[in-house]
């Protein structure tokens, strides 16, 4: 057998393993596949979150915390992530969004006005340990992207709690805040991933513990967890969930 057949058998052969795998790869760019709204034209939450009530919630097994305040979306236009530096997050979310943005304890279905915006407030339980907050959006057909959410919750605690953590991730940049000090910033273009930042040591309080975040995204998906963790780095799960 010549080298010309050798070569275009060796060819065949590596065509029959090969080429199913080849041929699967898709001619869309990744992100366009990735895009839910271009298989999901259902616009609903009920898969994400259902109706906070008045029953006790506790953190889940691994301690992450589902009961929370959302609100709607604020557009905060953005065509890329990398522009999330801590002083460009800093200024973002010390800027002055609604009234009492950093004392409010909101009711669900209580409005604010954003600009010419009013949107409403909404009194949550996450399915899932992290919060899907694009879901979130989409599902009331709100903007998904370039835009700003608001989470509030309150975290009861049985007794006085020294050197916890809180740890959090999210997508992309934010800044959480434990009884109105600064607790721990997230800053660049970034995938969520549990447990990504963690503060230095807290103290959580006897009684209520108010927690407040802001998750700022330009493109893609946006989503965060919170839970915390003691000194020897287990999940505080002694805790009661509320909204009030």
């Amino acid at each position: 057998m010549n080298l010309n057949c050798k070569t275009l058998l060796l060819a065949a052969g590596f065509l029959l393993i090969a080429g199913p795998a080849l041929m699967a790869q898709p001619d869309r760019p990744y992100t366009q596949r990735e895009d839910p709204t271009k298989r999901d034209t259902v616009r609903s939450i009920a898969q994400y979150f259902t109706p906070a009530t008045k029953s006790k919630m506790t953190p889940d097994d691994l301690g992450f915390i589902r009961r929370w305040l959302l609100l709607e979306p604020i557009n905060k236009p953005n065509r890329t992530n990398t522009v999330f530096t801590d002083s460009y997050l800093r200024k973002a979310f010390d800027t002055l969004w609604f009234q009492n943005q950093f004392t409010i304890l909101p009711k669900d279905g209580e409005k604010v006005k954003v600009g010419d915006n009013e949107l409403a407030w909404h009194a949550l339980d996450s399915r899932n340990y992290n919060v899907k907050l694009f879901r979130f959006a989409y599902g009331l057909n709100k903007p998904t992207y370039g835009v700003l959410f608001w989470a509030v919750t309150v975290v009861n605690s049985p007794e006085e709690i020294k050197n916890v953590r809180m740890a959090v991730g999210s997508n992309s940049g934010s800044m959480w805040w434990l009884n109105g000090n600064e607790a721990v910033l997230l800053s660049g273009d970034r995938r969520m991933v549990m447990d990504d930042c963690v503060s230095n040591r807290l103290t959580l309080n006897k009684g209520k513990n108010i927690i407040r975040g802001a998750v700022i995204n330009g493109p893609g998906m946006s989503d965060f967890c919170v839970r915390f963790l003691d000194e020897n780095g287990e999940p505080v799960k002694n805790l009661t969930i509320t909204c009030k």
